[in-house]
C-alpha cells in the first residue's frame, strides 16, 4: 500500500473493522470530572460506552476538545517519513474546526515532505456517515487504486451519504445551539422529538428537518427518510448508531433487512460527538440521492473526470 488511510474517532467504525482495513484513527478526546480520555480504544468498548451514557443520564457533564495540530503533526509525520502518502478524512467542516486544523498541518508537513502527497478531505458528514466513506476508500485503495483516485471519488460521493439522526433529550441540542431553548422547552412539555439530517451546504452541519410526536413516530421517520432517499439499498453497507438505546436500534436494522437490505453495521455512537447529542439517540446512514439536489447531481457527474486537487 502506497498509502495510509486516517480518520478522527467521529468516523466511529468497530475496532475490528479498522484492524482488518488497516485504517488508522486520531482520537477527539473528552474531559470528564477533571480527567481527559481518548475517544478510542477500551473506552469505546460496548461497556464503556453504556457506562458513558448512563452517566450522562445522571447529569454528567462531558467536555470535548479539537484534535490540536501538533498531535495530527505527531500522528501524520511518521508515515510520511517511511515513504507513504496520507488520505486523511475528517468530520464535516461545519461541525468541527478539525479539517481546517487539518489542513493547516498538511500545509507544514507538504513543506517538510514535498515529494510526498497529503490529502484531506472533508467528509461533510459524522458518525458512521464519515466511517462509511472511509471504508470505501479503504475498498477503493485495497483494489488497488491509487491515492488520487480515491481522491476523486470521494469527492464525487461524499454528498451521497445520507445521515439521519432523532434524538432523546432535547437539552443537548438546545446546549449546542441547533434549537433555541423555547423551543427544547416546548418539544419536552408535547413530548416533540426532531429528525436532523446533514445538509448540502459546502460546510455540511446538522439541521432540523422534521418533527414528530413521540420516540415510535420519530423512529419510523428515519425509515421514511431511507424509503425516500435510498439508491439501491440491496446492495450497500447500512449503518445505526445508538447512544445506549440498542433496543431501538435493532428494531431499525429489522425493518432494514425487510426492505431488501443485507448488511447492517450497528454501533454505540461515538462518546465524544455523542455527548454533543444524547443518550437515546439513533442515527441512521446510507448512500442515496445527492444532499445538494438534482442540479448539483448534475454538475458533479459533469466534472467527474475532471482533476482533482490532492493534498492540500
Amino acid at each position: 500500500m502506497q498509502f495510509e488511510i486516517f480518520t478522527d474517532s467521529s468516523a466511529n467504525i468497530p475496532v475490528g473493522l479498522l484492524e482488518e482495513r488497516n485504517i488508522r484513527v486520531i482520537p477527539y478526546r473528552i474531559l470528564e470530572g477533571g480527567e481527559e480520555k481518548d475517544c478510542c480504544g477500551e473506552n469505546v468498548s460496548r461497556e464503556a460506552a453504556k457506562e458513558h451514557y448512563k452517566k450522562m443520564r445522571a447529569g454528567k457533564e462531558m467536555r470535548t476538545s479539537l484534535i490540536s495540530k501538533e498531535r495530527l503533526l505527531g500522528s501524520l509525520s511518521p508515515v510520511l517519513e517511511a515513504g507513504k502518502d496520507v488520505f486523511f478524512v475528517t468530520i464535516a467542516s461545519g461541525i468541527s474546526g478539525t479539517y481546517a486544523q487539518a489542513v493547516t498541518a498538511a500545509k507544514e508537513l507538504s513543506k517538510k515532505f514535498p515529494e510526498r502527497k497529503i490529502v484531506v478531505a472533508d467528509s461533510s458528514n459524522a458518525s458512521m456517515g464519515e466511517g462509511l466513506l472511509v471504508l470505501r476508500v479503504a475498498d477503493l485503495r485495497d483494489m488497488g487504486e491509487n491515492i488520487d483516485t480515491c481522491a476523486e471519488w470521494f469527492e464525487n460521493n461524499r454528498y451521497k451519504m445520507n445521515s439521519y439522526v432523532t434524538v432523546g433529550d432535547l437539552k443537548y441540542l438546545r446546549k449546542g445551539g441547533r434549537i433555541s431553548a423555547a423551543v427544547a422547552f416546548a418539544g419536552a412539555l408535547l413530548n416533540i422529538k426532531p429528525i436532523l439530517k446533514a445538509d448540502g451546504e459546502k460546510q455540511a452541519k446538522l439541521v432540523v428537518c422534521g418533527k414528530e410526536r413521540g420516540r415510535k413516530r420519530a423512529l419510523a421517520a428515519l425509515l421514511t427518510a431511507f424509503d425516500n432517499y435510498a439508491v439501491s439499498p440491496e446492495g450497500q453497507t447500512v449503518a445505526i448508531t445508538h447512544a445506549d438505546c440498542e433496543e431501538d436500534a435493532l428494531a431499525l436494522a429489522d425493518a432494514l433487512k425487510d426492505r431488501g437490505v443485507k448488511d447492517v453495521i450497528i454501533e454505540y455512537y461515538d462518546i465524544c460527538t455523542g455527548s454533543h447529542v444524547g443518550p437515546d439517540t439513533v442515527a441512521l446512514f446510507f448512500f442515496g440521492k445527492d444532499r445538494r439536489g438534482a442540479e448539483a447531481t448534475q454538475k458533479a457527474q459533469a466534472n467527474r473526470h475532471a482533476p482533482i486537487r490532492s493534498g492540500i
